[in-house]
């Protein structure tokens, strides 16, 4: 007989366990915007549903080189963003906001900020020696997709010196992003930050995957068979116990770009349109593999954290979805 594996469930990695307090996850910009290079570093997406595709390796030194495979995809949906504001930083606090000019245009906007008649101030009164940082506030124009209407809006780090910040937020102020802006083309790999799925209040064989007792057991099967000691009296926050499963904030490190393209040059949609989502109507992404959360959940797009060699090498040129 094999020796017997099985690693601790409930790994304190993730804790407390308990629901998310943002839909669209807030990200630590401050190691992404280390390192060489200059641009935008995230974009808002999307989850639109799952394919099958069917693809040709080219992957060097593959097992299946040259051969067709086929392994699932997810589809997300990148509409345009538009730039809110530039907001500046001061040893780590907010200094100041620069509101776009004409803002106040945006009526789907209004029912969630609050918008001044007209702009404070200007972006080129701004002097950099009195900061140390820029980001953008951004905001996805989700009416294009038509799942809703009212726009999600994030804090997106720019990469590169103050100088090159400045001009990337000057330039692009008010304006239109798209996402072939942003990511690059296929076969790169990105970190995607979501919500995963709730499943609501959940007891601990499910939630921690404890085994079963015995069925003759005193005081129920689904259930620990201890929750700690007699001294001290008290249960430990290591016992498995019953609480909330799922709507946690997860991010899925080096996710395989496939393809990057727009619906009005290549058209992905379904004859029915995406199941519980409906059709795709702007750019897109088809990803390797799954993604966390449910169809039409809002996804957060960067750039890869910590990239592995063993992912960037891989090839992969799409023949089909199915």
């Amino acid at each position: 007989m094999p020796t017997t594996h099985k690693p601790r469930f409930g790994s304190l990695q993730f804790w407390p366990r308990k629901r998310a307090d943002k839909i669209l996850p807030r990200v630590n910009w401050k190691p992404l915007e280390q390192g060489e290079g200059k641009g935008l570093l995230g974009f808002i997406g999307y989850k639109a549903g799952m394919y099958s595709a069917i693809v040709k390796d080219n992957t060097p030194d593959s097992l299946t080189k040259g051969k067709q495979i086929i392994f699932p995809v997810t589809i997300v949906e990148c509409p345009p963003m538009k730039v809110f504001s530039v907001r500046f930083y001061k040893n780590n606090l907010v200094s100041k906001d620069i509101i776009a000019p004409e803002i106040d245009k945006e009526k789907e906007l209004k029912r969630k900020l609050y918008l001044p008649k007209k702009a404070v101030s200007n972006i080129n009164d701004i002097k950099l020696n009195d900061y140390d940082n820029i980001r953008l506030i951004v905001f996805s124009l989700v009416k294009s997709t038509g799942i809703k209407k009212t726009p999600d809006i994030a804090e997106i780090g720019l990469k590169g010196t103050i100088e090159e910040k400045f001009e990337i937020a000057k330039n692009l102020l008010g304006k239109e992003i798209k996402v072939e802006d942003i990511v690059e083309k296929s076969n790169n790999t990105l970190d995607i930050h979501s919500v995963t799925i709730g499943k609501g209040f959940q007891g601990p064989v499910k939630r921690f995957g404890i085994s079963l007792k015995q069925h003759k057991t005193e005081k129920g099967t689904r259930r620990p068979g201890s929750l700690g000691p007699w001294v001290p009296k008290k249960v430990t926050f290591r016992a498995p116990m019953a609480g909330q499963l799922g709507f946690f904030t997860r991010v899925q490190y080096n996710n395989k770009i496939i393809d990057l393209n727009n619906i009005a040059k290549k058209n992905i949609n379904p004859k029915s349109g995406f199941m519980n989502y409906g059709i795709v109507k702007n750019s897109y992404l088809i990803i390797k593999g799954s993604i966390g959360g449910p169809v039409k959940r809002v996804l957060m797009l960067t750039k890869s954290l910590r990239p592995r060699k063993r992912r960037e090498k891989e090839n992969f040129e799409l023949l089909k979805l199915e």
